[in-house]
């Protein structure tokens, strides 16, 4: 196998010719042992042979969440998603191709194939589907949190505090097996709603941490609650966000909150992960893109007539696996959109394909995309930069509800506000209300809310994801029916 250091460096076509090797063994080497995709091979006609490059990959349908999703009808759906090789599959696909290794022995055949971890998607608007990892693919996940830690610049001498929801998402492990991955001291808080913010901060502080992961939102609290106590958290230089994209404004409101508790010059960058991918991809410097790990996967963009686009076009992020066991996918539609996938050599160095800094999420932690208010279909999306960004806000939340609470009566846009000290707030009011109304074309009610108070609505530190926009009116609909 190909060394990470040899591979960072590697000439785009030279990366293909690797994909091409990786994608032919992985599917006559792995795919007869998944039940949806050898069903998949044989509906539509195609020999597992039939894929020799990944352009020979659009020959397969795509793949989407309903294809892996459970339901109350099919409940362990998910299951045909994992590789389940057995003797008789073993044999007769072995026989058929000479090159594939011949794997009996029942320990080698538990270590590599047998579920012994699970991960959730998360969302609460759909069913949580199980993605499953064996032995094998934890190795893996560490080799990827390795790789995170060197793209990062982390040392072995640095100490990290891991601020994640302690859960089973890929955010929490992913860190832990980073951590472990690079020989990190590090401690994992369980976030919050476990260890709880108070406790966090006098650990970082005590501990003298130079690195801290978490989600944005709690992040700034956290940060933000630590200036305000006057604590001591000089020693923390990287911030490693993870979950959601991270608005320019609110990079420059954590900067200056941790410069002004004696930081000299912190870093704050971005990962980019969905649990179906079963890694973490980071930016090696602010809006850099992520950097891909080629041996493991590989991605392609397709535009809205689902045709791969050019480099630097934007389009869906598609994932197929190339070197996983345990839940597999093939031309996995991920719903993401990004600006586009980059092969040109990094500023860092390297020459990893790159996905674009700037991604639309289908499934961040907002839980709606689309609504419909006023009659008007409103990007929720568009309510993030705004607000996350802007110097007058310490905390806030988007309610949509009925007037008066009357199903039948309009819709209402409520924005509550937690104005930052000193900030005027007529003055902010006007100013979110222009800015939100030009944004969405839907006129809100800027609503003053006590910090402490707003804090308690988000959940800050009792969820695993902070309710930053709510619904009301699902509860109606609900009674209604």
């Amino acid at each position: 196998m190909m060394s990470w250091h040899q591979l960072q460096y590697l000439k785009p076509e030279k990366i293909k010719r690797l994909q091409d090797k990786l994608l032919r063994n992985f599917i006559r080497g792995q795919i007869p042992y998944h039940p949806f995709y050898h069903n998949l091979f044989k509906k539509n006609n195609i020999s597992f042979s039939g894929i020799k490059t990944t352009d020979d990959l659009k020959k397969l349908p795509f793949t989407t969440k309903e294809d892996v999703a459970p339901t109350a009808k099919e409940p362990k759906k998910f299951l045909d998603f994992v590789l389940q090789p057995n003797e008789q599959l073993i044999r007769q696909y072995a026989a058929i191709n000479k090159k594939i290794k011949i794997i009996l022995n029942k320990n080698q055949l538990y270590q590599e194939y047998k579920p012994t971890h699970i991960h959730f998607t998360t969302g609460r608007t759909a069913n949580a589907t199980p993605i499953l990892y064996t032995a094998y693919d934890l190795q893996r996940l560490e080799e990827s949190g390795r790789r995170m830690m060197q793209i990062l610049n982390v040392s072995s001498s640095d100490i990290a505090i891991n601020a994640f929801p302690y859960a089973p998402h890929l955010a929490f492990w992913q860190t832990f097996y980073a951590t472990k991955g690079a020989n990190l001291l590090s401690l994992h808080t369980g976030g919050g709603k476990i260890l709880g913010t108070d406790r966090i901060i006098k650990s970082m502080e005590s501990m003298k941490a130079t690195c801290l992961a978490g989600m944005p939102g709690y992040l700034y609290h956290l940060i933000r609650t630590a200036k305000e106590q006057k604590n001591d958290l000089s020693s923390l230089n990287l911030i490693i966000f993870g979950g959601e994209r991270v608005p320019s404004g609110l990079r420059d409101k954590i900067k200056e909150f941790l410069m002004s508790m004696g930081s000299k010059a912190p870093r704050i960058l971005s990962t980019y992960a969905f649990t179906e991918g079963k890694c973490a991809w980071v930016e090696c410097k602010e809006e850099s893109g992520y950097h891909l790990y080629p041996d493991f996967e590989f991605i392609e963009i397709v535009d809205k007539n689902n045709e791969r686009v050019n480099e630097g076009e934007k389009g869906e992020i598609v994932y197929t696996s190339l070197d996983w066991r345990g839940s597999v996918f093939l031309r996995y539609k991920t719903g993401d959109i990004t600006e586009g996938l980059y092969y040109e050599k990094c500023s860092c160095g390297r020459a990893l394909p790159r996905i674009g800094a700037a991604i639309e999420r289908s499934s961040e932690y907002k839980e709606f995309k689309l609504a419909k208010i006023k009659g008007s279909f409103v990007n929720l999306n568009a309510f993030f930069p705004i607000m996350m960004a802007h110097k007058d806000i310490e905390e806030w939340q988007i309610e949509i509800r009925k007037k008066n609470n009357d199903p039948y009566e309009i819709d209402e846009l409520i924005v509550y506000v937690a104005p930052r000290k000193n900030a005027n707030f007529e003055k902010l009011r006007s100013d979110l209300k222009d800015r939100i109304t030009a944004e969405t074309e839907v006129t809100p009610q800027i609503v003053k809310a006590e910090l402490t108070e707003l804090l308690k609505q988000l959940g800050m530190e009792t969820e695993l994801k902070e309710r930053r926009i709510v619904d009301k009116r699902q509860n109606m609909r609900t009674k209604l029916a």
